[in-house]
């Protein structure tokens, strides 16, 4: 029997229940998940929320979590590139909720902050229109949650959710279609 990788060993862990298991994991998989968290905050997300928060959030969603089995690698990586993807809506809203006078004490207009509460509307529109979507396709908004907010690539989007890259591929370019038609966007 050939040797089980370190991020194996440890999916096996989690599932019998080992005590420390989820922490190896991660520790394994820190890396993988900044890429993921830099990728999700780049030019989409609020810029005051880093990499390494995000990181941090995701592990406390997921640390106790008992209801979770990941399949491998890919399977975890996707399902933190969703959980990093509702952190940041959260997010937004709570910044659009600031913007609409739940922050009453700021005085100064800064033009980056006006660029976040633009990149915060534009990532709260984008999520509505994927609830929207998933009526259509449930398999298409998890494509984008893999691509888009998980920066993950065709392989490893295939690999987590247990499909060919073609079809990867195919629900992407609906998928991207689709979310320009509904956002109204030409890009």
């Amino acid at each position: 029997m050939p040797e089980l990788s370190p991020v194996t060993r440890c999916l096996r862990d989690l599932r019998q229940g080992e005590t420390g298991a989820f922490e190896r994991l991660v520790d394994l998989l820190y890396e993988d998940l900044r890429r993921l968290a830099r990728i999700q905050l780049s030019g989409k997300g609020p810029q005051t929320l880093s990499p390494t928060a995000l990181v941090h959030e995701v592990y406390v969603r997921l640390a106790d979590r008992d209801d979770l089995d990941y399949a491998d690698r890919d399977h975890f990586l996707a399902v933190c590139s969703v959980v990093m993807r509702n952190l940041t809506i959260d997010f937004a809203r709570r910044r659009q909720a600031q913007k609409r006078g739940g922050d009453r004490h700021r005085v100064t207009l800064d033009e980056s902050v006006l660029r976040l509460d633009s990149q915060a509307e534009d990532l709260i529109a984008i999520d509505e229109a994927l609830t929207r979507m998933e009526a259509l396709s449930e398999r298409m908004v998890k494509v984008v949650e893999c691509r888009f907010f998980g920066g993950l690539t065709e392989e490893e989007t295939a690999g987590a959710l247990g499909i060919s890259e073609r079809t990867v591929r195919r629900e992407w370019t609906k998928a991207r279609a689709l979310l320009r038609e509904m956002l109204g966007t030409a890009a």
